[in-house]
Formats: structure tokens, C-alpha cells, sequence
């Protein structure tokens, strides 16, 4: 005896080997037995066999015209052995049981379960309903079929053209477009970025990378809404020194500059003097939401993007000629020894002579001509004891480190000659060595007002936004902690305040501390364990990251722009570790296949075969190893 019984929606006819009140153990052809429960048995049959008896009901099944079930069977619920009687005129066979039962489950809109072995007619409207969602469903695959077979094919849909723009950021998966898109990337076993490539959805891989990270991050455009601006620091006094800014040419927010005065006897006071946004941008203030969305400027070859609007900007960077509200930090100190005998924080104004531009004074401003007294030397008695006394500042750093810092590598600015998001645009890399002494002396005032500010605060109770490094590890807090690679007890972010977000915090701060003293700590605007502090180093270390990667990103495509655009096919590299080597005519770190174990340092050949503008690879084999 056999039994045609249902197991997890599957139809299973085997022998019964026994059989109890409620359950039953069945043998199948290959002789594997199985506990079944009773009320899972549809019917009992002795003939034909379960095999052959399954494979001659789905044939008979596939005979049964659904349509005509439908108007064949009761109006009610029905059992289906029942039915097959009357269906077929006599009392069933097995097969004939089996097949038609096969038919009903097969087609659910027309037929509704009600139980085991029973069934339901669907409602003509309902029948209706189904029926038109089947149709619909059909045209709709057929549809996505068209689309993916034209993309594997090479050719782009208007449908896909239209929305092909969000499939990098924000797909709807559910659309037909997406899923037409996904079945022609994995039937041609690629990448979206790639096959959108292929298909001129985007003209060329720059203008891909650029959608990408614009609509992922502004989606609006990063263009400011124009803003009103009142009048800020009109009152505060006039800073009675001669100071100069140096920065690269494209630089549009001057955050600082340096002043000295001489005192006699070899002491001299000097300024350095920070662009104060504080004054106008205020916590929780409409212009706070805006720079607090960005979190810093974004940088990239070709193209800044300001975390102030261009009004703020305007108004508080210190341009030369114009009085500008500033938070300023005084210096006295003693050139001959290095002492550093008192500090004053003011806020004031102060008007710059001269905004400085590196690119026109690194190659006059050489640590010889420093040295010489008789050089001719531009700027002289403001470089002179600035130099003399940063150099003190770098040699007390480098005894609290234990070593002297190697700021020896070159580092590169990227020059378009043309539209930013042009692949054609001719690339310029201009070298600067980073250890330039206008580089270093603006390097150690900076780090001496960020050291000395951090402390400020901590001396008077008032939280600020650390940046520290102990045993190796970088983090940022709100306590006053070491940073052992740069050799000072604390070091804060504050000397960039229109470009950085942490250091317009820090700058609330330190006005609160400058103007209140003692009592900052109970009117800063972030009091002490203020949660929100530690929200916006979560918040800007992220967003920092995500700038970061991006100018990378940027920087590395503009590389492989420019050996192109300069058509080098063979380069020389330096060793950094196992297979990774760093060129030396540009920025570009890449990864050589098969590169033998060689030490750090050592020059090697390259051979260019290709370039990935998409993945910003560079594929390259090694040509020769130069002689250690």
C-alpha cells in the first residue's frame, strides 16, 4: 500500500512500511524510512507505483485546462477527491486523483487552500484581480528582460538613462530599472561603476567619481543660501603691529597671521593673530548649522569647498589692508636663548600688511639666506627673528621627542589649467619640500598657539576639543593630553577656525576664557562633560575622514592624468614595504606585482602598462632594480 502525503509544500508518494494511531513510517524507493504524521496523508493507493504514479499525475496535470476547473467546480468549498469524481465522470484512479489535485495547488489565484486536499474558487473579481496582477507581473519581467538584454548587448535604455544617476547612491531596488540593471552586471560578471562606464551613462570615469561623492554628500549643490552680516569687532582696538600672512596662491581664507616687535636687548614680542568667525558664528546659530553640516572646507584639485558661506569669509579673513576682527596670542621671548618669558591671548583687530604666497618667495627664502645677515633677503626684519625663534621652538620639541623630525619628502600641489571636472585639463604638479622655512616657521606658531591656547583652557576649567598621541595612539578628547609625536603637554586645534570645524569650537571657547577669566568655565559656551562636545569629534572625525579620502581619491586620479598627459611609460619608484613602492616625479603609491623582497629605500625601474581611471590603478611591472 502506498499513500500520497504532503511534506513542507512538496507532494511525496511512498510505500507504507507501519502505521500507528496518528503516524505512520513510510519507505521510499532507495529504502530511507520517514515518520509521517497521519493527517499529512491526502489518499492511500495500491497501483501504479509512487514513482511512476507521480510522474503520469503531473503529466495529466499538465493537460488540465485551469480555466475550465474553475467553472467546473462548486462554488464552495470542495474536497478535491471528491471533485475528480465528478470531474472525470467515474470513481479516479490514483492518477487521476494525484493530477488533478497538482492542477488546483498549481494555479493559487484560482484556487484558494482551505485545508488539506481542499480548495476554494477564488471570486470572479478576485479571479479578475489576480489574473490582471499575473498579466502585469509578466509584461513587467519581460520588460526587465528587454532592458538587460540591451545593456549586455551594449546599449543603454532611455528608462535606465533616466534614473541611472542613483544607482551608485541611492538605488531603489525595488524598481524594474534597478533590477534590469543588477541581472546585465551579473550576467556580465562586472562592476555597476563599470558597466554604467560601458554603457555612457557618464562620459568618463572622473565625472563618475565626482557624481558620486555630490550626490552622496550635496545633494542640494554647495552653494550657499547669500546670508546678511552684521558689523563685528568694529569696537575692539587696532593692533599696533606690522603683520604678514603666508599661504599657498589659492588660498581664500587667510586664518593667520605673524607679527614681531623688537624690545631691545635681543627680546622681541611676537603675534600670532587668528581670523575670529567666533564673534558673528555663535553655538546653536543659523550660520553654527551651516558649518557644523560640513565640518571643515573640502579640498581637491581644482576645487574648494568652503565650510562658511563666502560672506563670512569675506568678512572675518585677514586680507591684507583691511582691519579684521582677531583673536590674537602674544609671545615675548628672549631670540639669544630660546626663552619664552610670557604669553598673552587679546581680542582685537588687526590689519595685515601682506598676504605672502608661497610659490613666490620658497626659492628666495632659503635657510642660507637667513643665515647671512648680508643677503638680500625680502621681509628681513620680520623673517629674521621669526626664524631665530621658531628654531629655538623646534629644537625644545625635538629634545621633549627624543629625536628631530624628518620633514624632508616633497610634497606636491595639483594646478588645473582648465575646468576641474575636464579630464583634458591639463594637470600641473608643482613640488614644495615640506621642511621650506616658511613652511616650518608658519608650522611652529601654529603648533606653539594650539600648545599654549590648549593650556589656556585647561587652566581655567573650560572643556575644549584635544588632539593627542600616547604610546602611538592619535585620538581626540576633551582633556588637555600629551601629543608625544609633536613633543607638547597639549595640543587643541585652534588656528584654522574658517576652515575647521573643532577649531571654531575651540575659538568660543577661548573667547569665553579671554573675556571672563576665572568664570569662563560657567559662561563658555560648552560647559564642563558636555555631551555635545563629544558628538562633534564623533561627528567631525567621520566627516573629516570622508573629505580626506575623497582629496586622496582626487589626487590620485589627477596622477595618473598627468603621466598620461606627459606620456611616461617607464618611472622610477623608492620601496616602502613588500610590494608597495612610491613614485618619485609624483604622489602616487601603487602596488607592483612579483616585486622581489627588497629594503625600504631602494630605487626601482617601472614599465606603465595601463591605467584604471576608475579603480585609480596604476598597472606597472618591474623593469630593473638599481644597484644598492
Amino acid at each position: 500500500m502506498y499513500v500520497l502525503y504532503e511534506d513542507s509544500g512538496n507532494f511525496k508518494a511512498e510505500k507504507i512500511f507501519s502505521q500507528s494511531d496518528s503516524t505512520m513510517q513510510v519507505e521510499s524507493e532507495s529504502g530511507k524510512r520517514s515518520k509521517i504524521k497521519n493527517a499529512s496523508v491526502l489518499f492511500s493507493f495500491e497501483q501504479p507505483a509512487p514513482a511512476a504514479m507521480l510522474e503520469q499525475a503531473h503529466a495529466l496535470a499538465g493537460t488540465l485546462e485551469i480555466d475550465f476547473l474553475w467553472e467546473c467546480a462548486p462554488q464552495e468549498e470542495f474536497d478535491a477527491a471528491a471533485f475528480a469524481q465528478d470531474y472525470f465522470g467515474h470513481a479516479p484512479s490514483a492518477v487521476e486523483k494525484a493530477g488533478l489535485i497538482f492542477a488546483l495547488n498549481s494555479a493559487p489565484a484560482y484556487f484558494h487552500r482551505r485545508g488539506k486536499g481542499r480548495y476554494r474558487p477564488a471570486p470572479p473579481d478576485i479571479l479578475a484581480a489576480a489574473l490582471a496582477a499575473i498579466e502585469k507581473k509578466r509584461k513587467q519581467a519581460d520588460q526587465q528582460q528587454e532592458w538587460t538584454g540591451k545593456m549586455v548587448a551594449g546599449e543603454l535604455p532611455e528608462e535606465i538613462a533616466q534614473v541611472a544617476s542613483t544607482f551608485l547612491t541611492r538605488p531603489d531596488k525595488n524598481t524594474l530599472q534597478w533590477k534590469a540593471f543588477e541581472a546585465a552586471v551579473e550576467q556580465l560578471r562586472t562592476t555597476p561603476e563599470k558597466l554604467l562606464l560601458q554603457l555612457g551613462a557618464w562620459p568618463h570615469a572622473l565625472a563618475l567619481h565626482q557624481h558620486r561623492f555630490m550626490a552622496t554628500n550635496f545633494p542640494r549643490g554647495t552653494q550657499f543660501a547669500p546670508v546678511q552680516l552684521g558689523g563685528f569687532g568694529a569696537d575692539l582696538p587696532l593692533a599696533d603691529v606690522i603683520a604678514y600672512s603666508v599661504d599657498d596662491s589659492s588660498t581664500i581664507e587667510v586664518d593667520d597671521a605673524l607679527s614681531v616687535t623688537q624690545l631691545g636687548g635681543g627680546i622681541v614680542r611676537i603675534g600670532i593673530h587668528i581670523a575670529a568667525p567666533g564673534l558673528a558664528v555663535t553655538r546653536g546659530s543659523e550660520f553654527d548649522k551651516l558649518a557644523r553640516a560640513r565640518m571643515s572646507t573640502v579640498y581637491i584639485p581644482g576645487l574648494k569647498i568652503p565650510m562658511l558661506p563666502g560672506e563670512l569669509i569675506t568678512a572675518f579673513s585677514l586680507d591684507a589692508g583691511i582691519p579684521k576682527p582677531a583673536l590674537s596670542l602674544y609671545v615675548t621671548a628672549n631670540l639669544a636663548s630660546g626663552e619664552l618669558i610670557s604669553s598673552e591671548t587679546r581680542i582685537e583687530r588687526v590689519q595685515v600688511r601682506e598676504n605672502l604666497r608661497h610659490n613666490l618667495l620658497d626659492e628666495l627664502i632659503t635657510e642660507e639666506a637667513l643665515a647671512d645677515p648680508q643677503s638680500d633677503l625680502p621681509y628681513a626684519e620680520w623673517l629674521r627673528p621669526l626664524w631665530s625663534f621658531a628654531q629655538h621652538l623646534s629644537a625644545q620639541r625635538d629634545q621633549v621627542r627624543g629625536k628631530s623630525e624628518n620633514n624632508n619628502r616633497v610634497e606636491y600641489s595639483f594646478v588645473l589649467d582648465g575646468p576641474y571636472d575636464d579630464p583634458d585639463t591639463p594637470v600641473q604638479l608643482v613640488p614644495r619640500r615640506r621642511n621650506a622655512p616658511l613652511d616650518r616657521l608658519v608650522a611652529e606658531y601654529m603648533i606653539l598657539t594650539n600648545n599654549i591656547w590648549g593650556g589656556l583652557l585647561a587652566q581655567h576649567g573650560v572643556p575644549g576639543i584635544y588632539r593627542s598621541q600616547q604610546t602611538g595612539r592619535v585620538r581626540m578628547s576633551t582633556h588637555a593630553l600629551p601629543h608625544e609625536a609633536i613633543g607638547v603637554p597639549q595640543y587643541a586645534w585652534c588656528t584654522s577656525p574658517l576652515r575647521r570645524y573643532v577649531d571654531l569650537v575651540n575659538q568660543w571657547q577661548l573667547l569665553a576664557t579671554v573675556e571672563h577669566g576665572v568664570s569662563a568655565r560657567l559662561v563658555a559656551p560648552f560647559k564642563p562633560k558636555d555631551a555635545d562636545l563629544f558628538a562633534i569629534i564623533g561627528a567631525f572625525e567621520s566627516q573629516y575622514m570622508v573629505w580626506s579620502d575623497y582629496q586622496s581619491a582626487m589626487e590620485r586620479y589627477w596622477c595618473l592624468r598627468w603621466l598620461q598627459q606627459q606620456g611616461l611609460r617607464t618611472v622610477k619608484a623608492s620601496v616602502l614595504r613588500e610590494d608597495l613602492v612610491r613614485l618619485d616625479c609624483a604622489p602616487l603609491v601603487t602596488r607592483i606585482q612579483g616585486l622581489p623582497e627588497l629594503e625600504r629605500g631602494r630605487i626601482v625601474t617601472l614599465d606603465i602598462l595601463g591605467f584604471d581611471e576608475l579603480a585609480l590603478e596604476l598597472d606597472c611591472r618591474l623593469r630593473e632594480t638599481a644597484i644598492a
